[in-house]
């Protein structure tokens, strides 16, 4: 006999348990259900993430992302504040080293500006040298409210409270199949079958697997399909003794036509400083590594007319960016561009992370957040970076359209 439940939510990644920790607050009698198919929480995006607390600096003024990041930063600060998880509001530095990058640095100042931000100001070399005493520019935008947290201990801190409002969280659940019934939905897993009247995915890499599987819809707005294709983030980290050149963190004015940030550096919560990402294509969803390869997922990408659409626009930039990940030389001439004084010695091999990046069938990067809602089912097709800094709002709007869709008491 499959359990049976008001309502499941797959995936136990920061947003999947911030959508719980936001239903289970509101409606505490309902009968609510995580399904995690790894046998840990958090254990991919949000676990392999840099840890940036951001500020809402690069968002399209009214956009998904810029609304639920500028509120969802200081929710989940406060969060932070009354849950003891340790944080720091240090700053960070986003740097112009050539004349060509002048507009776009303004244009980022102006951003900021419509999306909320305070204390921004443009510097000159001076002042970036008593912020960054290693690093160069010739102009650069200084974000005080951008800051650094573990997001895993965040993530956790969310399970507890969900757990102590009584959702039931289970891990090692592989959802492999599902049946819509009308009156209810069954999950078929790799631990049995779940019943339950309504279902939330919040399974991030896999979340248009998921919605497949239950008839979701995986179009945008203009009725145009649009696919996960899995994107690692390959970072060196600086050897301990060379970790003084780097005080916080150290941005490149990112290239507009590209939705990556570039190579950068960043002071992290749990030690240490990153330098990077490469962004590359990878070969599995969970494809943490070059020789990680899932011919399931390949060919999901591979088959995708989106897949290459984007590679014929971005060929030029996915080169430089294989060509990063394939040569440390080349890696650090990348880096030396913001601290000159970097060379190979002073990096030592790092974690990588992957990113589940929705593209259109015409090879447009979905820039903003996706969510998909019908009457027994709401979807979280894309929510990249801001997504773990935005979790708490995002999750406070997923809770309002089960509200509405699913008729919660």
């Amino acid at each position: 006999m499959a359990s049976h439940y008001d309502l499941t939510i797959i995936g136990g990644g920061i947003l999947g348990l911030a959508t719980a920790l936001k239903i289970t607050a509101a409606h505490p009698d309902i009968r609510l259900l995580l399904l995690e198919k790894e046998a840990q929480l958090a254990r991919h995006q949000t676990g392999n993430n840099s840890g940036v607390i951001h500020s809402g600096l690069y968002y399209r003024p009214g956009s998904l992302k810029a609304q639920s990041c500028f509120t969802g930063r200081k929710e989940l600060i406060a969060f932070c504040d009354a849950n003891n998880i340790p944080y720091e509001i240090c700053g960070k530095v986003v740097v112009a080293t050539s004349e060509a990058e002048l507009p776009r640095l303004d244009e980022l100042h102006r951003r900021g500006v419509a999306n909320g931000l305070k204390g921004m100001e443009i510097i000159g070399p001076e002042r970036l040298k008593e912020i960054e005493p290693h690093t160069i520019g010739i102009k650069a935008l200084h974000v005080p409210e951008t800051g650094i947290v573990d997001y895993r201990k965040v993530a956790a801190a969310y399970a507890d409270k969900v757990r102590d409002a009584n959702g039931d969280i289970r891990l090692g659940q592989k959802v492999v199949g599902i049946l819509d019934r009308g009156e209810e939905i069954v999950l078929q897993t790799s631990g049995g079958d779940y019943r339950t009247k309504y279902l939330i995915n919040c399974g991030g890499l896999q979340s248009d697997i998921v919605a497949a599987m239950v008839g979701g819809d995986n179009r945008d707005s203009q009725g145009e399909e649009h696919r996960i294709i899995p994107f690692r983030g390959e970072y060196y980290k600086l050897a301990p003794e060379r970790e003084y050149l780097v005080k916080n963190l150290i941005y490149p004015v990112p290239d507009p036509t590209f939705p990556f940030l570039g190579v950068h550096f960043t002071r992290m919560a749990r030690g240490g400083v990153e330098a990077g990402p490469n962004a590359v294509f990878a070969y599995a969803r969970e494809g943490y590594s070059h020789r990680a390869i899932n011919l399931s997922d390949l060919w999901r990408t591979l088959s995708f007319k989106g897949f290459w659409a984007i590679t014929g626009k971005y060929w030029q930039t996915g080169f430089g960016e294989l060509y990063r990940s394939l040569s440390k030389k080349a890696f650090v001439r990348a880096l030396q561009k913001l601290l000159p004084e970097i060379g190979e010695n002073d990096l030592v091999p790092g974690g990588a992370g992957v990113r589940a990046q929705a593209v259109s069938a015409s090879g447009a990067l979905v820039d903003d957040f996706v969510i998909r809602q019908s009457q027994s089912a709401i979807h979280v097709l894309n929510a990249p970076s801001p997504g773990a800094t935005a979790s708490l709002a995002i999750g406070q709007s997923i809770c309002a359209m089960a509200e509405k869709n699913f008729a919660l008491k």
